[in-house]
């Protein structure tokens, strides 16, 4: 065999070693334990095979054996993971994400983070056309009303929404602002159980917002984003594709930072 069929062949076998190994990591993240005839079912891997994967993973520190023979995950992983996240810069991964909606859509775009009762713009993409929204990176806007808001309110406990009902006045900002908590806990509902936000102006006149939630490696909402579009630009018939745009890209960036 040649020089370079040996290195195609042992790239493989490498390639088969990762594979089979986060196959092991992954099938043992959703057990508390499990014995070695299972974790062999779920991994489809030969007892032989697995048992020397494992022994290298316990030598390691990644995977514990008990005395009774059952495998389990330790908090290595963890450790690693959390260590791994202090270097990511949420907004450096966020950019080209906005940037590809804003391009795709044409529209303005923003991401925001909760800040005490409000939401806070920090991320913005501008929209090409002449006639464009009126914000900024560092405005507040209220949660009550818009669809970042609405989308960081949807992810609140029971207690944590309670604390900020009992803090905010439902002020109309216009005719179509909410009024009351029982019509706001029941959009919220609905935001729960389809995944997106809309803002159809709730907070400004002649303004539509649909907006997703952009989560962490816990499934905790730690952003939304969203897309603003002057009401005579948008178009009602192509609302399916734009939420599904939107969808797609808030996804995308949740998995970047850790989230399936």
């Amino acid at each position: 065999m040649s020089e370079k069929g040996i290195e195609v062949q042992g790239d493989k076998q490498m390639t088969s070693g990762v594979v089979r190994t986060i196959a092991i990591l992954e099938t043992l993240s959703q057990h508390q334990h499990i014995n070695l005839e299972n974790l062999a079912k779920k991994t489809k891997l030969p007892k032989a095979t697995l048992l020397r994967f494992l022994s290298t993973l316990v030598n390691l520190g990644y995977v514990y054996r008990d005395p009774n023979d059952l495998y389990s995950l330790t908090l290595k992983l963890f450790a690693l993971g959390s260590h791994g996240l202090e270097h990511v810069d949420f907004i450096s991964l966020a950019n080209p994400v906005a940037q590809k909606l804003c391009n795709e859509l044409g529209e303005t775009v923003h991401m925001g983070v909760l800040e005490d009762k409000s939401a806070v713009y920090v991320l913005k993409k501008e929209s090409s056309f002449t006639i464009r929204m009126y914000s900024r990176v560092g405005k507040t806007i209220p949660l009550y009303c818009t669809a970042i808001g609405k989308v960081l309110l949807s992810d609140m406990s029971e207690r944590e929404l309670q604390h900020y009902l009992g803090r905010v006045t439902l002020k109309p900002f216009t005719p179509n602002t909410v009024k009351d908590e029982q019509a706001l806990r029941s959009e919220l509902e609905k935001i729960r159980n389809q995944g997106w936000a809309s803002d159809d102006e709730e907070h400004e006149m002649g303004t539509l917002c649909i907006g997703a939630p952009i989560r962490d490696y816990t499934g905790k909402v730690i952003a939304a984003m969203s897309v603003s579009w002057p009401l005579f630009r948008f178009d009602p018939e192509d609302k399916k594709r734009i939420v599904a745009s939107i969808l797609t890209e808030c996804d995308n960036l949740s998995k970047l930072l850790g989230w399936e």
